[in-house]
Formats: C-alpha cells, sequence, structure tokens
C-alpha cells in the first residue's frame, strides 16, 4: 500500500511543478511589461514636458520602472552635466558680455569677462565628452520597439539636439569674449588719451581710433552668437 501511494503522489508533483513553473514565468512577464508601460508613460508625460532640467526619479518610480532606471540614468546624466556646465560656464559669460552697453565697459568688465571666459575651452570638452558616453550607453540599450521610438525621441530633445546646439555655439562665444576683453585691455592701454562720453568716444589720433574701429568690427562679426547663446540659456531654463 506504501508503495502506491507514493507513486500517486509522484505522478501528482510533475504536472503541479511544471504549472508552477508556467505562472512563474507568466508573472515575470507581467512584471517586465508593466514597467515598460509605465516608463513610457513617464517619457511621453513628464519627461517629453520638463525641458532640459530633467526630475530625479522617486523610490517609488525605481521600483515601478525596474531595470528602465538604467535607461533613463543615460539621458538624466548627459542633462546634469550639461546643466551644470552651462550654469557655470556659459551663463556667466552671456551675463557679462550682456553688461557691456557703453565703451566705458569695455574697459572696466575686462578682468570679469577674462576671467568668466576662461572655462569656455573645458565647456566645450565637457559637453563633448558627456555626448559620447550618452552615446556610446544608449548603443548598448537593447529595448523593445514600442519603447524605443519613444525613448529615441527623448534623447534626441534631452541628449542631441542641446548638444548640436551648444558644441559649435561655445568656440565662436569664447572669440567673442576674447575680442571683448581686447577691446578693454587696448582701452587701458590708451590711459588718460581716451575720452568717454556715455556712448560716444574720442582718441586723440586717427591711428588710435582706427584700432578700436577694427577691433569693434571684430566684435560686431560675431555678436549674433550673443543672441543664440541667450536662447541656449532660456531653452536651459525652462
Amino acid at each position: 500500500m506504501t508503495t502506491g501511494i507514493s507513486r500517486v503522489w509522484t505522478r501528482l508533483l510533475v504536472p503541479f511543478a511544471a504549472l508552477l513553473l508556467v505562472f512563474q514565468l507568466t508573472g515575470c512577464g507581467d512584471k517586465e511589461a508593466d514597467q515598460r508601460k509605465a516608463f513610457i508613460d513617464f517619457l511621453q508625460n513628464t519627461v517629453m514636458r520638463s525641458g532640459e532640467h530633467l526630475p530625479s526619479l522617486s523610490e517609488d518610480q525605481k521600483q515601478k520602472f525596474g531595470h528602465y532606471v538604467n535607461d533613463y540614468t543615460i539621458i538624466y546624466g548627459f542633462s546634469q552635466q550639461v546643466n551644470r556646465a552651462v550654469d557655470s560656464g556659459m551663463k556667466p559669460v552671456v551675463d557679462e558680455l550682456m553688461a557691456i552697453r557703453i565703451p566705458q565697459d569695455y574697459l572696466t568688465r575686462r578682468d570679469s569677462l577674462r576671467q568668466a571666459s576662461g572655462s569656455l575651452g573645458v565647456l566645450t570638452q565637457q559637453i563633448q565628452t558627456a555626448k559620447t558616453q550618452a552615446d556610446s550607453s544608449k548603443a548598448a540599450l537593447k529595448q523593445p520597439e514600442d519603447l524605443k521610438t519613444i525613448y529615441d525621441n527623448v534623447y534626441n530633445k534631452v541628449v542631441t539636439q542641446p548638444a548640436n546646439t551648444l558644441q559649435p555655439l561655445l568656440p565662436v562665444l569664447q572669440t567673442l569674449s576674447q575680442d571683448a576683453v581686447q577691446a578693454g585691455d587696448f582701452l587701458q592701454q590708451q590711459g588718460t588719451q581716451v575720452t568717454f562720453n556715455g556712448p560716444a568716444i574720442q582718441f586723440p589720433s586717427q591711428q588710435q581710433a582706427s584700432q578700436y574701429n577694427a577691433l569693434m568690427s571684430r566684435l560686431a562679426a560675431n555678436a549674433q552668437v550673443l543672441n543664440q547663446a541667450q536662447s541656449a540659456l532660456q531653452s536651459e531654463l525652462q
């Protein structure tokens, strides 16, 4: 009798174990789908409406998104790096240049502008490095097609477009700031020979006036970059 009972239980355990395995696999699949759905909803309804300053994830969101937290870290990390670089590197230069309204301002603001513009070269490299790292991490992702389409749009908005705007802009902004500093240095060298009268400036010789006008022409050639930099800053502050 004992042997018979043992055989009956052995036969029942096999299909029960198989059923349990199927249940576990189904549950796992549903969990991944729920995480993906929650992440897609977050990308569409929060990230795409957040401007360049992306929100950090709460602990509850991290639980809901599962391993897709890593996907978000790529774009969030780039956004944080660029925002810090722009706020500490580009904004002070733009503020200094915007404060120059009359010729005498080139003289009085030259030292602060020289100090502020010194970081622009480093800023360009920082953005390039951050973009390269983000591109590399994105290329390694294995995303379902429904997520990939939306994620690509978000990536383009948060990573590609800002990088494509800032990388060519920063070298020109640096040139503009250097020319403004040079104009201040030139006026400093003239000492008491130069006379300021609001927006007007007077030199004792035509040679000095010609040198000053040449500096102003160089500044005018790159002046449009200041408007572009202002627009970029406004986008970052949205």
